[in-house]
């Protein structure tokens, strides 16, 4: 592949990604409530179950004063629960609700419902099996670490 192909490739890969992102966005009624670092606590939460404070500013890469004002909104909205450390009672563990994990839950399902029904409506089959191969290229590339 020439350079130029390299680069259009990269171009198109990014172009497309960005638009789907994008479009699933717009999918989620949590897009229109929350900002997208509340969002991505909630998901670091549902993926790891509990953290610290310090341990979502740094996933985040937000000040830890930043974190505290994020976690308090969400307290407030009561998608996470504030328990304190067993170990260590300065601590406090940070986890979903079970309002948080079913509204998690409930914007899954509805973008998935859009992206099943995206992919029958307007794909053939042998369209979803490159999709398939496109998946696993596209998850080394987000492994890719340099």
């Amino acid at each position: 592949m020439s350079s130029k192909q390299q680069q259009q490739l990269v171009t198109d890969l990014r172009t497309v990604v960005t638009r789907l992102v994008k479009k699933l966005r717009t999918k989620s009624s949590l897009a229109t409530r929350l900002s997208l670092t509340e969002r991505s606590v909630l998901s670091q939460l549902d993926h790891q179950h509990s953290l610290l404070p310090s341990e979502l500013a740094a996933m985040e890469k937000v000040t830890t004063q930043s974190m505290s004002q994020i976690l308090a909104r969400l307290l407030e909205m009561n998608l996470i629960v504030r328990t304190p450390s067993a170990t260590d009672g300065r601590k406090v563990i940070i986890s979903l609700s079970a309002e948080g994990k079913r509204m998690i839950q409930e914007n899954r399902n509805r973008r998935e419902e859009w992206l099943t029904q995206a992919l029958e409506r307007v794909t053939t089959a042998e369209e979803q099996a490159h999709l398939r191969s496109a998946i696993n290229a596209m998850a080394k590339i987000i492994e890719y670490d340099e």
